[in-house]
């Protein structure tokens, strides 16, 4: 962790925002969470049977079936891939296939199927396509509102970067970090206590939460440091300290994360180029047979396919949002019941100019009762005065049912920690 900068401290009141973006994918009908993570007691072997295909009728995708890179833009490319695949080496010469979601998994399934001279029907619940990728335009600014997934680590970010380049989109590089405790003290953030829990908790009997994992090593649940560093790790990667497995962490990134500047929904809109796309489509019904799968629209409407690759998130999936018929095995289901759907939610905030006096890219909250502790500052790295705040795990699902004047007032006293309304 970098050494604390100054804290930033406007010579007047905060003032308003120009512009105010949130997200709610933990109350969104067809997101019902924002990655997917792995439960302690659970195993990785529970993303392979999710995406083991049924009766070479059905084959779902996203990222919570992808075993070597979940939660992660990649991890959902390689996901649409693996079931794109799958399918054509079930199919009988050219067929017609759907495929359930207009997000990247999906996208990326169509474009393989229809290369590979498939009829495809893409069939997505929202207005748009994208799913959890989704950039929202900012008519006074070059810089649109990224409410979806947009950050990653840096071997992830190195992996796409070719993509990224392509599509005229730059990095933002964001790997400087400080914090301020409740009475404005600078502090920096430590993620060493959580490391040593999780290797210490390797060699248990049994897989045991995070927090359990702190409580055996020694370490104090009350401390606002290690607080913060459970924050921060929920902010990145959606998991509730409480439930997340310790035997399979999710990923403790440093101070140092990367993101892109520009359209990230263009990503999906190339996967989508060409393709046949039905929105506002909701499915709620997936029957299959020996013949061939048919799916029953939310207008009462049903089509038939000979298969069909479903990529509705895992929140959708534990909820009931798609009927199957008949259910789906017992192995599918387990892993649907046993996999975590996490939780982040993002705010964005555009000034007329910065009023803050730092140039370090990610804050932290320590201590104190914010409830968004974590903050990017985009401004040294895209020119553009724009902070973001992201809230993960139990938080996040809170700050998703808050309407958006609560959810203006929580973020702006949140703000107050490290940008006080006045000296």
């Amino acid at each position: 962790t970098s050494s604390p900068t100054p804290r930033p401290t406007p010579p007047t009141a905060m003032p308003a925002p120009v512009s105010w973006m949130r997200s709610r994918w933990s109350t969104d009908p067809y997101a019902l969470g924002a990655r997917s993570y792995l439960p302690a007691g659970s195993a990785p072997e529970l993303r392979q049977a999710l995406a083991a295909p049924i009766a070479d009728r059905l084959f779902l995708a996203g990222e919570a079936t992808d075993e070597s890179r979940p939660g992660t833009v990649l991890g959902a490319v390689d996901a649409g891939r693996a079931a794109a695949a799958a399918a054509i080496a079930a199919a009988d010469g050219p067929e017609r296939i759907a495929v359930v979601g207009a997000g990247l998994a999906g996208t990326v399934a169509a474009r393989a199927l229809a290369d590979a001279g498939h009829t495809v029907t893409v069939i997505e619940a929202r207005d748009r396509i994208g799913g959890r990728i989704h950039s929202v335009t900012d008519k006074d600014s070059d810089l649109p509102a990224q409410l979806g997934s947009w950050l990653s680590g840096p071997d992830e970010a190195a992996a796409l970067r070719a993509r990224l380049l392509s599509l005229g989109l730059t990095e933002i590089d964001l790997d400087t970090g400080t914090g301020w405790t409740a009475d404005g003290e600078t502090a920096s953030l430590d993620t060493t206590p959580l490391r040593e829990a999780i290797r210490r908790a390797g060699d248990g009997a049994i897989d045991i939460p995070l927090t359990d994992a702190l409580a055996q090593a020694g370490a104090d649940l009350d401390d606002e440091a290690l607080a913060a560093s459970l924050a921060w790790v929920s902010a990145t990667s959606g998991v509730d300290p409480e439930r997340a497995s310790s035997w399979y962490p999710p990923n403790l990134l440093a101070d140092e994360l990367v993101g892109a500047r520009g359209d990230v929904g263009a990503v999906v809109a190339e996967a989508a180029k060409g393709l046949d796309i039905s929105l506002s489509s909701p499915v709620v019904r997936v029957a299959h047979d020996d013949s061939g799968v048919s799916l029953r629209l939310g207008t009462g409407e049903s089509l038939s396919f000979a298969r069909a690759i479903v990529t509705v998130p895992l929140g959708v999936l534990q909820k009931g949002g798609v009927e199957f018929a008949p259910a789906l095995p017992l192995t599918h289901r387990g892993a649907i019941a046993e996999l975590a759907a996490g939780a982040i939610e993002t705010v964005w905030l555009r000034f007329d100019e910065p009023f803050w006096q730092t140039d370090a890219a990610i804050w932290h909250i320590i201590g104190g009762d914010a409830s968004i502790r974590t903050w990017l500052n985009l401004a040294p790295a895209t020119g553009e005065p724009v902070l973001v705040g992201l809230v993960g795990g139990a938080e996040a699902e809170a700050f998703a049912a808050l309407d958006d004047e609560d959810a203006e007032r929580v973020t702006a006293a949140s703000l107050t920690y490290v940008i006080p309304a006045g000296e």
